[in-house]
């Protein structure tokens, strides 16, 4: 954004100085939502706090307020010719980005900076510290894939105070508790979240994998199911309890008596078996190259 400033008096120069480090550098990193206003207007005093109230709701999100009073400013609201109060203009980049004048209620304020904030490459605090996260995640991810549940959950949880609200270490953290066995405890912290983050992919694992830990029934002797479906290959309840018995320890092997008993009867128990699997893969995770090759297995017992 050029601002002509020749000819001006040092006042005004000093103001344009001023909208130069208040407005047009914040807005290298951030967006800045310039408020034109002035004692007389009445619309303002309205307006004015609602503006104030989004944005600092979205100042995590990179959003700025700046007011700028016309009366004494006037060499500001000369350049972006100001003709009518109030005015509200968003600037990104040293450019004006969007005119946010015809937005006067709150609910009409956020859908407008969504659509604005969708469109831009701000690069946020909270985008930088999730940045930081993800390989911590990572690592929390391949210390809980070894089958360490302690040291899981031990991570997790620092992680969990370092970012309360985030869902993929709040899954973290009860999938590391379902490994350990604490199966209420899991089911306790997946209930705290939200039913509107319900669908978040990380926690629809997570609970996959609670009900997989409630489903499963771990025996001591597995030679009583085994010898009941070597009798009977048609056993389908011995191989759905021996499924049950297997899914926590040997998943691989679980995944052979359920596609086995698939394919030797699908409706058996209105398609219990298949059911079974597939909270299998969900626990798993669906993106797993695992669960990929699996569906590909329940594909041809299906298709052929």
């Amino acid at each position: 954004m050029t601002v002509a400033t020749l000819g001006m008096t040092a006042a005004e120069r000093e103001a344009i100085e001023g909208f130069r480090r208040d407005v047009v550098e914040p807005s290298m990193d951030a967006l800045v939502i310039v408020d034109f206003w002035a004692d007389w207007c009445g619309p303002c005093k309205a307006l004015t706090p609602l503006l104030e109230k989004v944005a600092a709701d979205y100042a995590a999100r990179g959003v700025k307020l700046v007011k700028v009073n016309v009366d004494e400013q006037k060499a500001v609201a000369a350049q972006f010719r100001i003709q009518s109060l109030p005015t509200v203009y968003a600037i990104f980049q040293g450019q004006l980005v969007a005119d946010m004048t015809p937005a006067r209620t709150e609910g009409q304020l956020t859908q407008m900076l969504d659509q604005i904030l969708k469109q831009l490459p701000l690069k946020t605090d909270a985008a930088a510290a999730e940045a930081d996260l993800l390989p911590l995640i990572a690592m929390a991810e391949e210390v809980l894939e070894s089958g360490d549940a302690e040291r899981a959950l031990s991570i997790y949880r620092q992680l969990g105070e370092m970012a309360p609200d985030n869902l993929t270490v709040v899954a973290g953290e009860a999938r590391a508790l379902l490994l350990g066995g604490a199966v209420d405890e899991a089911a306790e912290l997946l209930d705290s979240v939200p039913a509107e983050k319900a669908n978040d992919p990380a926690l629809m694992q997570a609970r996959a994998a609670l009900a997989l830990a409630k489903e499963a029934a771990p025996v001591d002797d597995l030679a009583p199911l085994e010898a009941r479906i070597a009798a009977d290959p048609d056993d389908h309840e011995a191989r759905y309890e021996l499924a049950g018995a297997l899914m926590t320890s040997d998943r691989d092997r679980a995944a052979d008596v359920l596609l086995e008993s698939i394919g030797r009867d699908r409706e058996w128990n209105e398609g219990a078996a298949r059911a079974r699997l597939l909270t299998l893969f969900a626990a798993v995770g669906l993106m797993d190259p695992w669960v990929g090759a699996q569906r590909r297995r329940l594909s041809a017992v299906l298709f052929t």
